[in-house]
């Protein structure tokens, strides 16, 4: 009996173990910076996924924990329970960050040739080596001579010595 009780708690500390260890998001979100209303809580945690925060680069600001990151928290929240839509509130936060701010930055104006030059490099790349390798079979092809009867002699003397 001793023996399935051991069993049994191994099995639940490893359990708790690989629970316990498993990547949980970060929300830097403070208690007071939560809206009493859920819906309204809702579609802020929601924007606040989509704004990066400018201090720490590749990071949402609802996962951030520096003071800037509150601050534009706290501002969508304030936007948000002035009536602003949502479309309003990311309208105003670029107008005053920059489209910068924004984690997925939209395809237009200039930014369609950020969006556009991976493909192009890629093609480019493919067409220059298409080319570098074309003319190096080329050339290659054309290059190769058979030694004369002069060389061959004088090579056959080299080898034997």
């Amino acid at each position: 009996m001793t023996v399935i009780k051991n069993w049994t708690s191994a099995i639940a500390l490893a359990l708790f173990a690989g629970v316990a260890t498993l990547p949980m998001p970060a929300v830097a979100v403070q208690p007071d910076e939560v809206l009493s209303d859920p819906a309204l809580e809702s579609r802020a945690r929601d924007l606040s996924q989509d704004l990066r925060c400018l201090v720490c680069r590749n990071e949402n600001i609802d996962e951030s924990n520096a003071d800037l990151a509150r601050d534009l928290r706290v501002l969508v929240r304030e936007r948000l329970v002035a009536g602003d839509s949502n479309d309003e509130v990311i309208d105003f936060v670029v107008e005053r960050y920059g489209e910068y701010v924004l984690l997925r930055p939209t395809t237009t104006g200039a930014n369609w040739m950020l969006w556009a030059a991976g493909p192009l490099m890629l093609l480019l790349a493919l067409g220059v080596a298409a080319g570098y390798m074309r003319g190096r079979g080329r050339a290659s092809a054309g290059g190769e001579q058979d030694l004369s009867d002069e060389e061959q002699a004088r090579l056959n003397k080299i080898l034997d010595e």
